[in-house]
């Protein structure tokens, strides 16, 4: 009983006043451990909570069947130590990482902060990970213990020791040890946590990498990038063109920002200095707008032929709904799972169904990018 009120209770994920980071340790080993277990009446007890079907929220995208729209981003399961949990606490899907092939510990702590008041987080965690070989042995033995009732993604970083020119290679020497065991993979140039990631996204450099992918992805598995929020409307045409030149599955919107206009925090407790003062993307409500904006920019330059994974701010169905009525086929979770707690995603599924039945639609397919289409008549 005590590890299912732990699984399910907000005050884990924001009443409890400790260090973020070691309360994510602790929440993932216990999630870890839920994962060994599957047929456990802790999980069955997780299943009747948090999850919900319904035929009308299933999709079928990139040869992948999603149960619902709801996934969770990449940063909670950094190393894949929970991936047999996730459909047990009601995802349609979950993405792993952000793995890289060389095992690095991540920038200098304190790198993970809350920002309450503005329903935010802010974080420099610099891809601390045990490494693509670690996260590859570690599914490999789950393949072999359970079958995943959800897609699972694998979010792919660069190296911090991996010089910007050799960026390709990195990328492709993990897909090499990990492409047999994602179901997707998410090629991330837009964590502002790595000194000069960001830079990846431009059009040369990120050509480079996605050729090198496609030509070792003989398997056809759907392979996304991710970017940023703060790119110029022209830089993200760019990657746009590039998803079609080679063929992407789709774009995922956004990563983390590193604006810090309209936060209410003027001090940071464990630092005693200001937002602006502290390196690091600022994830939740405050990039809520603009991811969405992405959102909608993506869609009305492909029309809709590219797919899009929402993520940014997303607490409600309503902003589940908007991200979805701007383009996103699907959304993730991250910031706004950590402070409302895991009853949030069934909330948002329930939210979901009644905005479908209020517009006499069958299926969420129905109401992606609605609001552009609206817009067009």
């Amino acid at each position: 009983m005590d590890i299912y009120k732990f699984a399910i209770s907000p005050l884990l994920f924001n009443g409890i006043k400790t260090d973020p980071e070691w309360l994510h340790q602790q929440t993932i080993r216990s999630f870890s451990w839920l994962s060994k277990t599957p047929t456990s009446w802790a999980n069955q007890r997780l299943q009747k909570s948090l999850c919900l079907y319904d035929s009308r929220l299933e999709q079928n995208l990139f040869g992948l069947n999603f149960p619902n729209p709801v996934g969770l981003a990449a940063g909670f399961d950094k190393d894949g130590v929970a991936a047999g949990i996730w459909s047990n606490l009601g995802f349609g899907f979950a993405e792993l990482g952000t793995v890289t092939f060389h095992a690095q510990p991540g920038n200098p702590r304190p790198r993970l902060f809350r920002l309450p008041l503005d329903k935010a987080a802010l974080n420099r965690m610099g891809f601390n990970n045990l490494g693509a070989a670690a996260m590859a042995a570690r599914l490999a033995q789950e393949k072999q213990q359970s079958t995943n009732l959800i897609p699972i993604g694998i979010n792919l970083g660069k190296s911090k020791v991996t010089p910007l020119e050799e960026a390709a290679q990195d990328y492709l020497d993990s897909f090499r040890l990990l492409k047999d065991l994602g179901d997707y993979f998410v090629v991330n140039v837009s964590s502002p946590n790595t000194p000069g990631l960001r830079s990846l996204q431009d059009a040369s450099m990120l050509s480079t990498i996605l050729d090198l992918l496609q030509q070792e992805n003989n398997t056809h598995k759907p392979i996304f990038v991710k970017i940023a929020p703060d790119l110029e409307w022209e830089a993200i045409a760019d990657i746009i063109s590039l998803a079609k030149t080679y063929n992407l599955a789709g774009i995922i919107a956004t990563n983390t920002t590193i604006r810090r206009d309209g936060l209410k925090t003027q001090v940071i407790n464990q630092t005693g200095k200001s937002p602006q003062e502290e390196a690091g993307g600022i994830s939740g409500e405050p990039l809520r707008d603009r991811s969405t904006e992405v959102i909608r920019f993506i869609w009305q330059q492909t029309q809709g032929e590219i797919p899009i994974i929402g993520v940014g701010g997303i607490f409600s169905p309503e902003d589940a709904w908007e991200k979805i009525t701007a383009g996103a086929s699907l959304i993730q979770v991250y910031t706004g799972w950590i402070y409302e707690g895991p009853l949030m995603v069934r909330r948002i599924l329930e939210g979901l169904l009644s905005k479908l039945e209020q517009n006499g639609f069958n299926s969420i397919n129905e109401a992606v990018g609605l609001q552009t289409k609206i817009q067009k008549f």
